[in-house]
């Protein structure tokens, strides 16, 4: 128990964050003009961002890694709050092509990343000692250098999520799956518990997806109870966002906690309507597979749908006007 669960998880969680902090700082540091105006002009209603933020996580077949990447920018100061809100939509929107091709897994390229970027942050260090005379070179190497530490800070936070996914076989072994699963044919919301507690555990909704379609496929569990796991997946991947924002700035923690209220509260909405997610999916196709993954794209768009006007509220921008508490000597 204690090498195959406790230490893989002790291990990801603090090479999470030591990523995490590469990453914020070399992002801080690279802010240039280019990278602000395309952030601007990609989140200036909540509306484009949500479509920017689908786009990009259809792209990169990863919603946690786009949630990292916000709170990252925010803590970064590179964005503020208000204009993370259609991010966090466009993030489950996007993150459904996850489930439609759940065999690839985003979370291989780590390793290779960080060898490229480990690499040309050195030969850019390398240049700079032989280019000292060049100041010219300056600006466009230490480009060069930040942007290698922030891929490499990424690259680490995707070895982490990795190494916990990792502890899936130790967790079947030890009977904690099974456990969770026989609880949750009792009801609808066990089956959305155990879906919740199955990811935020190996930290990955993808993951959990998979294995409730392979279930879900072979009989093993009814197509209503597997809609009800893949609704508490939606939950239980809001785990890695509030990782991601300890030690962060309060803006940070606002995007996590924005993610688990948006993605809990359509969770309670729709679990009420499983039988008609169900019926829905079974009017598209006959395989009880694809209906888990069909379900799953059904609800992410609807919830972000929903959830867009709510964005559009004044609240938002009214507390980043406000002007900063005046210190008292």
């Amino acid at each position: 128990m204690l090498r195959e669960i406790i230490i893989p998880l002790t291990l990801g969680l603090s090479l999470f964050m030591f990523g995490m902090k590469i990453m914020e700082s070399a992002l801080h540091a690279w802010a240039g003009p280019l990278l602000t105006k395309l952030l601007n002009a990609s989140t200036t209603t909540p509306l484009k961002g949500m479509v920017f933020s689908t786009l990009v996580t259809a792209v990169l077949q990863s919603s946690t890694a786009v949630t990292v990447m916000t709170i990252g920018l925010v803590n970064a100061g590179l964005l503020t709050y208000a204009r993370t809100l259609g991010i966090i939509l466009g993030g489950n929107i996007g993150t459904c092509l996850t489930t439609e091709l759940i065999a690839f897994n985003f979370t291989q390229i780590g390793v290779p990343m960080l060898i490229i970027s480990s690499v040309f942050w050195a030969a850019s260090i390398l240049i700079e000692e032989l280019l000292r005379s060049g100041r010219n070179y300056m600006p466009q190497l230490r480009a060069v250098q930040y942007g290698a530490l922030a891929s490499a800070g990424f690259s680490l936070i995707m070895i982490a999520i990795r190494w916990m996914q990792s502890v899936s076989p130790a967790l079947e072994s030890a009977g904690i799956l099974d456990w969770l699963i026989r609880r949750a044919s009792d009801s609808l919301l066990w089956g959305a518990a155990a879906g919740a507690i199955l990811t935020a555990l190996v930290h990955s909704s993808a993951a959990v997806i998979g294995m409730t379609m392979t279930l879900v496929g072979s009989g093993a569990l009814p197509v209503e109870l597997g809609i009800a796991m893949v609704i508490g997946a939606n939950v239980g991947t809001c785990v890695t966002a509030l990782i991601a924002s300890l030690g962060g700035t309060r803006s940070g923690s606002f995007v996590a906690w924005s993610h688990i209220i948006l993605n809990l509260g359509g969770a309670v909405l729709f679990l009420p309507f499983v039988h008609g997610l169900e019926a829905v999916s079974a009017w598209i196709t006959d395989d009880p597979a694809s209906q888990i993954a069909h379900s799953q794209t059904l609800f992410n768009i609807i919830c972000s749908v929903l959830a867009l006007p709510i964005c559009y509220l004044p609240i938002w921008t009214s507390r980043e006007s406000r002007p900063p508490a005046q210190k008292t000597i």
